[in-house]
């Protein structure tokens, strides 16, 4: 597990270096998750240490959301300040995202190959 923990960390960096060097719009941290995902899909399956350390992270991730919650509540003043805003962008990103999702799952249920109905078994208005 730790091997999983030093390949994520360094991930992070390369991206953070990457994106440094050549003044990629986006964080590093994004181009960290992208190199891991081109990894793991050379590599063609996700090695266990990672898929163990990946569901702790996951299992715990509200404990990683306490230092930005604390720091939303340092600038409490401007925030009382410029409610509207936030309530505003905070709804509106909300329903972006539950339409997103729910346009996504119809996209995949739709494409996913239907499962053949037995033919040999008759339907009950057919049996006599």
């Amino acid at each position: 597990m730790l091997y999983a923990l030093t390949a994520l960390f360094a991930l992070q960096l390369l991206g953070d270096l990457l994106v440094q060097w050549l003044g990629l719009p986006f964080p590093g941290a994004l181009a960290g998750m992208l190199l891991m995902l081109a990894g793991l899909l050379v590599l063609g399956r996700t090695p266990a240490a990672l898929e163990r350390l990946a569901n702790g992270l996951l299992q715990n991730m509200m404990l990683l959301f306490i230092p930005s919650v604390a720091g939303v509540m340092l600038h409490f003043d401007h925030l009382q300040r410029e409610w509207l805003p936030f309530l505003v962008s905070g709804v509106v990103g909300a329903g972006v995202t539950f339409a997103v999702t729910a346009w996504t799952m119809r996209r995949l249920l739709h494409t996913a190959p239907e499962v053949p109905q037995a033919a040999a078994v008759p339907a009950p208005s057919e049996v006599r």
